[in-house]
């Protein structure tokens, strides 16, 4: 292990192949995952005695919204070392990550508001948490947008970056607005300071959608990833000799 060189898979050209190679993994265990999962919560898992059946949208909800926060602050995480280490590789892995993190807030949002007509009586309140996870949904666009609108790259990459580490004080925002706000949403039913409040087979089939939805996010971002690369080094040699021996 000390051997190996893991400098070289900043190349674009590195990561393309080795990118290729993850993808269907990350895609399978994804959908084993969320088969078990669904299973868990929608046949297993018993019935609660406030909501009844209404609750289960929870194995959908739940990981979600969590992935909506992970992914927002790994997109910071790539823009700010490519802001400090000018990588091209940081500032595309940003780029690919913002649509599906957009995608999973619109399905907490979506699901959410679900969810809150049976139990609140209302599709949507102007709660701390549902207020400021449209605001992260907003956050995604506006990054996505502004990228679409520079025709310049690097110009590009740099404004979406910026965009992305000021709304990284968000996230804390999202997670900790129940507790700093007199909010209608629920507190948090998993917590690493204390015991959740849920039973054991419900904590395990949202855990195991939670990690079908982070594997599948992996995935989708590789994905993108790779049409990024060809796209700004359709130019390379490297990938004219690719395009060459596929054809």
């Amino acid at each position: 292990m000390s051997n190996f060189n893991w400098y070289k898979y900043s190349s674009p050209a590195t990561f393309y192949g080795l990118a290729g190679k993850m993808i269907p993994w990350f895609y399978g265990v994804a959908a084993l995952l969320c088969v078990a999962g669904l299973y868990l919560g929608l046949f297993l898992a018993p019935t609660d005695f406030q909501q009844s059946d209404a609750y289960r949208i929870i194995f959908i909800h739940v990981p979600a919204a969590w992935m909506a926060m992970v992914i927002y602050v790994v997109m910071a995480c790539w823009a700010a070392l490519g802001l400090a280490f000018n990588t091209r590789l940081s500032f595309m892995m940003a780029s690919a990550l913002a649509p599906t993190g957009a995608l999973m807030t619109f399905i907490s949002l979506w699901t959410g508001a679900l969810w809150g007509k049976p139990t609140w009586g209302a599709w949507w309140v102007w709660d701390a948490r549902l207020t400021s996870e449209l605001i992260l949904f907003f956050l995604y666009l506006g990054f996505m947008a502004l990228q679409a609108a520079i025709d310049d790259p690097r110009r590009a990459d740099r404004a979406g970056a910026l965009i992305a580490l000021v709304g990284v004080v968000n996230v804390p925002i999202i997670y900790f607005s129940v507790r700093w706000w007199n909010t209608l949403h629920q507190g948090a039913s998993v917590s690493v300071t204390k015991s959740p409040s849920m039973a054991a087979i419900m904590l395990a089939g949202m855990l195991v959608m939670a990690l079908a939805a982070w594997m599948y996010a992996i995935a989708a971002a590789l994905s993108r990833a790779r049409s990024i690369i060809l796209e700004r080094e359709k130019n390379s040699q490297w990938v004219a000799q690719m395009v060459e021996g596929e054809a």
